[in-house]
């Protein structure tokens, strides 16, 4: 019974309450941007909040001189040990993914064989291979691992064929037997 009243009475007070009246539009919150003065206002000061380091002692005359960086003693003789037989088992890898360039795609012997002893004339060091499935011949040049060698590779060939591609292949790694 008390609640009811209670609750009345409170109705009573709120609906004689004098209202504001309402804006039609809601207020705007936004910030304004400031005007910009005629003479610029400096930067604030930062340099107290700034860290102060101890600056780093001098080594004693004649010790060597050793960039701080550089770890000493980090190698075990298990480490060692471990990167030897690394070192053996990719010798024995003969091959990788690279790239090969496409120079000649056709069905002419003598215009192939032309083009490779124009190309190995001008740059002996580069390999060739010369593919042969019945009718067509193929010249690839050279044995590049990373794209970026054989885009300069196709840069120095530009001129001695009619039309050069890079190719993705399985490329040669030890050449010397």
């Amino acid at each position: 019974m008390l609640t009811a009243s209670l609750l009345l009475g409170l109705a009573a007070c709120a609906s004689t309450a004098t209202q504001a009246p309402r804006a039609s539009a809601p207020a705007d919150t936004t910030k304004k941007p400031a005007v910009a003065s005629a003479v610029p206002m400096p930067a604030e000061d930062v340099t107290r909040y700034r860290p102060v380091f101890p600056a780093p002692k001098a080594a004693p005359a004649g010790a060597p001189v050793r960039p701080a960086s550089v770890p000493t003693n980090q190698v075990n003789a298990q480490i060692e040990q471990r990167l030897r037989d690394q070192a053996y088992t990719n010798q024995n890898v003969k091959y990788a993914q690279g790239y090969r360039i496409l120079v000649y795609l056709g069905l002419e012997r003598d215009q192939v064989m032309a083009i490779r002893r124009s190309i190995i004339g001008r740059y002996p060091e580069e390999t060739d291979y010369i593919t042969f499935k019945s009718p067509v011949y193929r010249l690839y040049i050279g044995d590049y691992l990373t794209k970026l060698e054989a885009a300069r590779a196709l840069a120095k060939l530009r001129g001695l064929a009619p039309k050069l591609e890079l190719e993705s292949t399985q490329v040669l790694l030890n050449k010397n037997p």
